[in-house]
């Protein structure tokens, strides 16, 4: 799949139930935000692959809400295939999520929209 939008790619994907993530043919480096060229050498050769999503957190913290609205993480994953992403890790209290645990990747519904998240492994 080729793109000019590669975020309405990614997206797709997450709906059909699968992490994507972009890989340069010339230097096999592994890139996410989805974007149309590599950052480093701006070659515009990148691919879909899917990726293991087998992660650890790398930095975590905690959002609280007011009562009755429940807490929240939101944490750095770093992807085996060595990318970061942003998202949160659920299944367990948000105060239990610690840097260098192991988690991996769930996609999940809520509402149309597919998101990415993490448990831990």
């Amino acid at each position: 799949m080729e793109s000019l939008c590669p975020e309405v790619d990614y997206q797709k994907f997450l709906a059909e139930g699968r992490l994507m993530i972009q890989r340069s043919r010339g230097s096999g480096r592994y890139v996410f935000y989805p974007r149309v060229a590599e950052p480093v050498t701006g070659a515009r050769d990148l691919e879909w692959v899917e990726a293991c999503g087998k992660g650890t957190v790398y930095s975590t913290t905690v959002v609280r809400q007011k009562s009755p609205t429940p807490s929240y993480n939101v944490a750095v994953i770093d992807l085996e295939e060595g990318v970061r992403m942003l998202s949160c890790v659920e299944g367990i209290e948000p105060e239990a999520v610690r840097i260098g645990m192991p988690v991996q990747a769930k996609i999940v519904y809520r509402g149309d929209a597919a998101l990415l998240v993490f448990e831990p492994a």
